[in-house]
């Protein structure tokens, strides 16, 4: 067995690595073409970071078997070139939370005692004892955006400061939260009440520039704020504007929008505490991912066992062939429910119609939690790992089969289950390869669940249609596709919008003020 570890490792992985009599060729800092060279003839690769594992390099390792990315994810491999050619991806999730929760407690520590500038100070020979007059963090109310493994982590430690903690997570459950004595709050309650935020969310389209303007006018007076997370989770020049006015009174800051930071107005700011990304850069953080990296390499090829898998699907090439549909089909519905809801989300259940009530379904509930996790969480979520991290998030997973004929061969029911009550979709596949939504909350409708969507909710009256289209053509939104669903008094429409037509966010305003719609969304599958 060879294994080629291209960037570099703690000697412990590597000896965990030797100790089963592997072939370990180890060494950092190899030119492309050498490194193909030294693939050829390789059963597996571990990289860090540095390593771009391409396609090509991929293709010149004939005998490679898994990939290992010693962190937490995997930009710098090509995975779909890995999976065409049936080679296992692994990374090492969570392994240095601890050390960014330890991090993000010493930037809210730093701020409250005005550390950095006091020692700039000293090291300039001042002595200005008074100027930094500081507070203690000792019943304060620490807001967490973010409850995952690391904000879990960070609640833990301000617990133990008698610091009060609440968290803002639609996917993290009451349960979770209160066995670490977190209130879980709306996104501007946190902002509104806490004294310090600390940001613990992934990137995306939902995240993306969420501490902007408007929440920082709305939050508390003299917040501060502290990223680990990601750097375009603010915006910039609102966040060193409301710094400048004095509504917020500081930031520590170690991720930034572009790193490193082509503008310094930010990181220069008095208030300011910056840092060059080195929240998971600690030698226990590093040995960590390291060893625990090469221990599930080793379970891998020596037992086939599978840990930390971000692309193997557990069913033969025959069963995957008859899910596939069905697996985009409950990937798709998953991705509409995530996007129509808003609301905290403690459970989903998963019922079978049909066909699909036989046999073993593991993937395709799997999917239905890719599609709902993708956009919220911040490491990649696949069929492997979905199921684990949802049951790590609190989250109750019910799978159940009817024999209850249906006008479908086989149809997919899901019910996502939120502190506002429940959000229900069903979907099935029309001629084998075209996903299509059935029902919407009770409503019976048909729709393709491809596209951009506009789906809104209203009471079914004369003139709603008409309202709709009208709206749209003022804001030049080409319909492509226009689906209506009625039942009793309430009605439902999924209006599917050209590619090429941005939806500018005043069409939903306008939307929202029609009286009879009750509901207006945009979603993307």
């Amino acid at each position: 067995m060879k294994i080629v570890v291209a960037d570099d490792l703690p000697a412990s992985a590597l000896d965990l690595l030797r100790a089963e009599g592997w072939e370990v060729d180890a060494r950092s800092g190899r030119a492309p073409e050498q490194l193909a060279t030294d693939l050829s003839a390789a059963d597996a690769l571990v990289v860090r970071s540095a390593t771009k594992v391409t396609a090509a390099l991929i293709a010149a390792a004939p005998r490679l078997r898994a990939i290992a990315r010693a962190g937490t994810g995997v930009d710098n491999v090509d995975v779909t070139a890995a999976s065409a050619r049936g080679i296992v991806v692994m990374n090492a999730p969570g392994a240095n939370s601890i050390s960014v929760a330890e991090l993000a407690m010493g930037q809210i520590l730093a701020l409250a005692r005005h550390l950095p500038a006091a020692d700039a100070a000293m090291k300039q020979g001042k002595w200005e004892k008074k100027k930094f007059l500081g507070e203690e963090i000792r019943d304060k109310t620490l807001g967490l955006a973010g409850l995952g493994r690391i904000g879990q982590e960070v609640a833990r430690r301000a617990a133990a400061f008698d610091m009060r903690v609440i968290a803002h997570d639609p996917f993290i459950s009451e349960q979770v939260a209160a066995g670490l004595g977190v209130e879980l709050v709306s996104l501007d309650d946190l902002f509104a009440r806490a004294h310090y935020v600390s940001l613990h969310m992934p990137s995306n389209d939902k995240t993306r520039r969420i501490v902007n303007a408007e929440r920082l006018a709305r939050a508390r007076k003299g917040l501060r704020i502290i990223n680990t997370a990601r750097g375009d989770l603010i915006d910039e020049a609102a966040l060193a504007d409301a710094i400048e006015s004095g509504q917020v009174a500081g930031a520590a800051l170690d991720v930034f929008e572009r790193e490193p930071p082509p503008d310094q107005r930010l990181q220069k700011l008095p208030q300011v505490v910056a840092s060059p990304h080195i929240a998971a850069s600690t030698r226990e953080g590093q040995e960590l991912v390291g060893v625990e990296t090469a221990a599930a390499l080793r379970d891998f090829l020596k037992d086939g066992i599978i840990r930390n898998a971000v692309n193997f699907p557990s069913v033969s090439a025959e069963e995957y062939i008859r899910l596939r549909p069905y697996i985009e089909l409950g990937e798709r519905l998953g991705a509409f429910l995530a996007q129509m809801n808003d609301a905290r989300a403690h459970g989903v259940g998963i019922r079978y119609y049909g066909d699909l009530a036989e046999g073993r379904n593991d993937m395709l509930a799997n999917a239905v939690l890719v599609g709902l996790l993708t956009p919220i969480l911040e490491t990649g979520v696949t069929p492997v790992n979905a199921r684990t991290i949802a049951t790590d998030r609190g989250m109750e997973i019910v799978e159940s089969r009817s024999t209850r004929p249906r006008n479908y061969t086989s149809l997919m029911s899901v019910k996502l289950h939120t502190s506002d009550g429940e959000r229900w979709v069903e979907g099935a596949v029309f001629e084998r390869t075209s996903p299509r939504l059935v029902l919407l909350d009770g409503i019976g409708i048909e729709a393709p669940l491809a596209g951009t969507m506009i789906v809104i909710r209203n009471n079914d009256q004369p003139g709603v249609i008409g309202e709709i289209g009208t709206i749209l053509g003022r804001h030049g939104v080409n319909i492509a596709n226009f689906a209506l669903g009625r039942e009793g008094r309430n009605a439902a429409g999924v209006v599917i919008v050209d590619e090429t037509s941005p939806i500018p966010n005043a069409v939903l305003d306008d939307l929202r003020k029609v009286k009879a719609i009750r509901e207006a969304r945009i979603v993307r599958v």
